[in-house]
């Protein structure tokens, strides 16, 4: 597969810096060294330097689950970092009048659940995880 770095750099554009941070903190290691230094330089454009790359990386080490082959577990539902985990439903689903609906349970599966994505159910108390958002 072949770098194209315009595409990359496009994609960078319009990405928001959490994410941008999220890439070049817990995605890293699954990342070519072009795509790297093409964020890096962007978040400089936004004013983000090392120091604030750090403590984003800080950040994201406290709250996200223990990432696998040095890489971040992601969300089951989004790019993001996930911060808890637990059983739930793939669903049937079908579009209608334009909006994704949910008809029928079809089996148990083991889910990823970022911040936004995370279930009340699954919300930690302050001593059972360190994974927990500040």
């Amino acid at each position: 597969m072949q770098f194209e770095a315009e595409r990359v750099r496009r994609n960078v554009q319009n990405a928001t810096t959490e994410d941008l941070l999220d890439r070049i903190t817990v995605y890293r290691k699954g990342m070519e060294l072009e795509a790297i230094a093409i964020i890096e330089g962007e978040l400089q454009d936004r004013g983000i330097y090392r120091d604030g790359i750090r403590a984003h990386a800080a950040r994201r080490e406290r709250q996200i689950l223990p990432p696998r082959d040095g890489i971040a577990i992601s969300c089951s539902f989004c790019h993001r970092p996930a911060i808890a985990e637990g059983w739930g439903w793939h669903w049937l689903s079908k579009m209608i009048w334009g909006q994704r609906r949910r008809l029928l349970p079809v089996f148990p599966r083991f889910l990823h659940y970022c911040e936004e994505h995370r279930p009340p159910a699954l919300l930690p108390t302050s001593e059972e995880s360190p994974h927990l958002p500040e």
